[in-house]
């Protein structure tokens, strides 16, 4: 099948679709995080594909369609999340209205990630209206939980759900991204002695060796990377800095020295690079800037060691099929090659994909529309962009499971 040949993407339908879905808040972790879900069900249905919905934890469900093959194909799974992020200050347009004007379509979420989620459902809308069927299963997953590590693509994983391959839809303004970073998050707790600030040479300041420590911590990559692209994934990024007096950082006296300071930060990190090595590099560094400090001494701990993680590396090999499809597909569609590789930013990710190879053992790259505009104030996304998926899918399913009818 040629991108002349697919059967079209209806753009109104497609846009009603994604505006739909950015319609309902969904915010992660809130008890409107299924929202979306009991309508996916019902779309997926109206499609013709065998509907599952499946429970997460209470009141969280994930919403899967299987569009049944006739057997004689390799099957392949779309994978992506309908939680958001929190709301942040600074929006212009109703988060939840599903603006849409020539160019983009607005909403919180609509780039990460539900215009990816909504590409693949339209993909298979039109085909399946065109009276095709695949040989090989397509499988539409849409999971809760992303953003606590995964754990709704970890109960799919869990509860046996699986492919030959997958696309995982996170925004990658349509670049195919073969590795992307593992993740962990941590605190630095750093404990000095105070002073009134008359006698602050006296003090042994634990905010100034905060402020002293972000910058060498932001700036920090790791040893051990098995390869050029496994280094290009690293980063270090502090993101919050609390202090004060005492072990509840009361903040009433800023005349005197504070005494305890708290950083909060994530690292990232590729192959042959492990949350073992990083933490002790990260305390290495730490300690370095102590130095400088006498008097502060520091504590690090990781933060995300009780819970679901996306701590391992996702990487595949750019010739796997399902790269080599994908990018075939899109070449197709736009007439040009399809950046591939650790592509940045995308690559300082954390997602699905990892989960997906590492505890489900399938093959994958991650590829979906937006990226440019994501997790921002008037998040969006760009239309071409989200329709162009679409079409890319359509090829890709055809690639991969093979297309009669």
């Amino acid at each position: 099948m040629r991108a002349a040949e697919t059967p079209g993407v209806d753009r109104e339908r497609a846009l009603e679709t994604l505006r739909r879905m950015v319609r309902f808040d969904s915010r992660t972790e809130t008890p409107q995080e299924s929202s979306v879900v009991d309508w996916l069900l019902g779309e997926l249905a109206g499609i013709g594909l065998r509907v599952h919905r499946q429970p997460v934890g209470p009141g969280r469900y994930n919403a899967i369609g299987v569009w049944p093959g006739s057997g004689s194909g390799t099957s392949l799974m779309f994978n992506g999340h309908v939680d958001t992020n929190p709301l942040t200050e600074g929006w212009t347009v109703d988060p939840w209205g599903g603006l849409v004007d020539e160019t983009f379509v607005y909403g919180l979420g609509v780039s990460n990630m539900k215009a990816g989620c909504a590409s693949y459902l339209e993909a298979v809308r039109a085909l399946a209206g065109a009276g095709l069927r695949p040989r090989g299963d397509v499988l539409l997953t849409f999971v809760v939980g992303e953003l606590q590590g995964g754990v709704g693509t970890r109960r799919l994983i869990e509860d046996g759900w699986r492919a030959d391959c997958f696309v995982n839809c996170e925004p990658t303004d349509l670049t195919a991204l073969t590795a992307h970073a593992g993740a962990l998050t941590f605190e630095v707790e750093l404990h000095g002695s105070t002073r009134h600030m008359s006698k602050r040479e006296e003090a042994a300041d634990a905010l100034a060796a905060a402020a002293d420590l972000v910058p060498a911590l932001n700036a920090l990559t790791f040893a051990g990377a098995a390869t050029a692209e496994a280094h290009r994934v690293n980063r270090t990024h502090v993101g919050v800095v609390r202090s004060g007096l005492g072990s509840d950082l009361l903040g009433t006296r800023p005349p005197q020295v504070a005494d305890v300071a708290r950083l909060a930060g994530s690292a990232r990190y590729g192959q042959g690079q492990t949350p073992d090595t990083v933490l002790a590099e990260l305390t290495t560094e730490v300690e370095r800037v102590c130095l400088r400090h006498p008097g502060v001494r520091a504590a690090v701990a990781r933060t995300d060691g009780a819970g679901p993680t996306m701590d391992q590396p996702f990487f595949v090999d750019p010739e796997e099929p399902v790269v080599t499809a994908v990018n075939a597909a899109y070449r197709a569609v736009r007439g040009e090659a399809q950046l591939t590789g650790a592509i940045r930013p995308y690559c300082f990710y954390g997602s699905d994909a990892s989960l997906l190879q590492h505890a489900a053992g399938m093959p994958g790259l991650v590829c979906g529309p937006g990226g440019k505009y994501n997790t921002m104030p008037d998040e969006r996304v760009e239309i071409s962009d989200y329709l162009d998926m679409a079409r890319v899918h359509q090829l890709t399913i055809d690639r991969i499971c093979g297309l009669a009818g």
